[in-house]
Parts: structure tokens; C-alpha cells; sequence
């Protein structure tokens, strides 16, 4: 600290060298710094004893305590006290930052004026506030963005209900065949319209929903084989109207643990998403498997269907939103809320293709934590 270079070094970075002599005494060490003397009433200069926080910089009065710790353990990682500010002999404001430091057995406080560092770390601290307003905005945007959709939505929903209703009316009418053969047409075009509405439903809103809380405690955690039954149930009448068997793994050990970490209602909605999109992609008299294997930590649900398959150069973007494998007419919303759900949850899924031909949609969910008296 004696050398000449390295103290004319120290005074043009603008920092103070201060060697600890005994509690709150210190020793200026080599060249002081001009902002010095506008704090002193007296003449600074290098050698001078100077009292902290007695006289000089009260500000740390709390932070010499720590110091203290670090110098006696000579610790030779530094301490730094945070940005504080103080009035000159003249009332102007300056910021300033210590650092305590051991240096071969020497007890070293530095004082360091900042200037451009701290327009530098306000300059941030503005734009981060700039952000969070931005983004607050943006939220508070695609809010009034989701209630639109889902005003518009549900009333395409309610003119959907009364076609149906027409047309349930009309099979009781005495229809020819070919009238009959159109029926059944927009029937199924209908049923089409009704999952495009909720995928959009479902997708509009679903950075939102993935974000609301889902369960982690064991004992409230869904049965992911609960909710596969439940699913098989509610698709299947659709499946054998357009005669696709839909099943479950018949290798499936009923009396195990299936639960996962999720939310029911929409672990329910993943499930059938996947169905939905087997279905539509399977062909007359095939078969449509849904299987669940057991893992160390995690569960493993699978969709296989005897469609197919998927091109190679769509299969990369399946689960991205928009995203669309065939002309179905979907909008590609699906597998995306299934993704970003899945995701959210601490779980994987993804897609592979069949050796034997056909789709295999997969997922996989974390096991809850059980505990100690399960």
C-alpha cells in the first residue's frame, strides 16, 4: 500500500484507503481523494488518523460491525456495505460504497465515491420499473383480450346448441336416406365446431390457467387412472358412432398409486385432447389405446392410435400454438394447452411414431410427495 503508483491509482479511481488501527480508528493509507476534503473541516492527508463513525461517514456505524467479524476471521472474501448517500460540507448529495477487505493481515476499508456507477445502477432500476409497468400493461391487455374471445366464443357456442337441437328435430322427421345421410354429416360437423370451440377456450386462456395453483399434497393429488376411465367414458360413444374402438391397457394393475401432481379438471382435459387428436386421425374398425406405466418418480400415460402418422417435418412444431398436422379444419390449439399445462406442472410430452404404424402421444407427470404416515 506504500507504493506511490498504486496510491495515485487508488485517488484517481475516487477511492479512499483506509487502514483499521483499533475499533472505529482508521489510518488514511497512500493518496487521499479530492472528494475527501470537501467532507473535513481540517487539511486531509495521507498518514492522518481519522475517526469512524464517530466524526467521518456515520452511515457505518452498523456495517464496521460485520467488517469486524470478516477482519478478525481474516477472511479473505470482501464485504460490501451497499450504496448509501451523504451531504458535503455544503449541503451537495453524494453516493458513496465501503468495501472491507484483508490484505496480508492488514484490516483495509475502501471508500469508493460513485458517480457514473450509480447513474448507471438508477438507469436500471428506472427501466426495470418501466418494464414492470409495461408488463402490467400487456397483462392487463390480454385480459380484456380473453374476455372478448371468450364472450365471442360462447356465443358461436350458443348458436352451435341450437343447430344441434334442429337437428335432433329432425330425426324424428320422416327423412329419406339421402336426407338422413346429410343429417348425420352435420351432426358430425357440429360435433367438430364444439371441440374447435373448446380448444380455443381452453387455449385463449391458458397461460393464465397453467399458472393457477395445482396440487403437490398426495392426499388431494388427481388419480391419473380416475381421470383416463372418466375420459373412455365420455369419448365413447363418439368412437364407436364412427366405429374406433377406444380402450384401456388391459396390463394395467388397478390397485397401484396413479396419482400425480395437477389439477383434475384439466389432467381431464389433457387426456381427452390427446384422445380427440387420435380420433381424428384414425381410421374405420382400428383401435385407440390408452396405457399407464409406473415409474420411480413419475407416471406414464400414453394415447396410441393405428392412423398414419405424422410427417417428420410437422411433428417438430406439433405443440407449438397453431400448429396443424392435417385439414381438419383445427386451428392447432390442442396440444399446445396440453404442452404448456404439462410443462407447468414439472412433467414432459411428446410424440413418436409407431414402428408398426400409427401415433404414440405421451406424457409423463411427477408422483406427489407422500407422507410420512402413508
Amino acid at each position: 500500500m506504500s507504493d506511490s503508483i498504486t496510491a495515485d491509482v487508488f485517488a484517481a479511481l475516487d477511492t479512499l484507503v483506509l487502514e483499521r488501527l483499533n475499533f472505529g480508528r482508521f489510518r488514511i493509507t497512500g493518496t487521499p481523494p479530492d472528494w475527501l476534503q470537501r467532507f473535513c473541516l481540517h487539511q486531509v492527508k495521507s498518514g492522518m488518523q481519522i475517526l469512524i463513525p464517530q466524526q467521518e461517514f456515520p452511515f457505518l456505524e452498523n456495517f464496521l460491525i460485520d467488517a469486524e467479524e470478516l477482519w478478525n476471521k481474516n477472511d479473505k472474501n470482501q464485504l460490501k456495505s451497499g450504496i448509501w448517500h451523504q451531504l458535503d460540507l455544503s449541503g451537495k448529495e453524494y453516493h458513496f460504497e465501503a468495501i472491507a477487505i484483508s490484505v496480508k493481515n492488514n484490516k483495509i476499508l475502501l471508500i469508493k465515491l460513485l458517480e457514473e456507477e450509480y447513474e448507471e445502477k438508477r438507469s436500471l432500476i428506472q427501466k426495470a420499473r418501466e418494464h414492470q409497468l409495461n408488463y402490467q400493461y400487456i397483462m392487463k391487455e390480454n385480459q380484456k383480450k380473453d374476455i372478448l374471445v371468450h364472450c365471442i366464443i360462447h356465443d358461436i357456442a350458443g348458436h352451435i346448441s341450437g343447430i344441434n337441437c334442429c337437428l335432433m328435430l329432425l330425426e324424428t322427421e320422416n327423412l329419406t336416406v339421402k336426407a338422413r345421410e346429410y343429417l348425420e354429416i352435420g351432426k358430425k360437423q357440429t360435433l367438430q365446431e364444439e371441440i374447435l370451440i373448446r380448444d380455443i377456450l381452453y387455449a385463449f386462456s391458458a397461460e393464465v390457467n397453467s399458472l393457477e395453483s395445482f396440487t403437490v399434497d398426495a392426499e388431494l393429488a388427481p388419480n391419473v387412472l380416475t381421470s383416463v376411465q372418466e375420459v373412455i367414458q365420455l369419448l365413447s360413444p363418439t368412437f364407436l358412432l364412427n366405429k374406433v374402438k377406444l380402450q384401456l391397457a388391459n396390463n394395467i394393475d388397478l390397485t397401484e398409486d396413479w396419482r400425480v401432481i395437477g389439477d383434475k379438471s384439466r389432467l381431464n382435459r389433457i387426456i381427452a385432447n390427446l384422445t380427440e387428436n387420435a380420433f381424428r386421425h384414425s381410421p374405420m374398425n382400428s383401435t385407440v389405446t390408452i396405457s399407464l406405466q409406473q415409474e420411480e418418480n413419475s407416471i406414464f400415460v400414453t394415447i396410441d392410435d393405428q392412423g398414419v402418422g405424422i410427417p417428420t417435418e410437422k411433428a417438430k412444431n406439433l405443440f407449438e400454438k397453431f400448429s396443424q398436422v392435417g385439414k381438419s379444419g383445427k386451428v392447432g390449439l390442442g396440444l399446445y394447452f396440453c404442452r404448456i399445462t404439462v410443462e407447468r406442472w414439472g412433467g414432459k410430452i411428446g410424440y413418436v411414431p409407431l414402428e408398426q404404424g400409427g401415433s404414440r402421444f405421451w406424457f409423463r407427470l411427477l408422483k406427489p410427495k407422500r407422507n410420512n404416515h402413508e
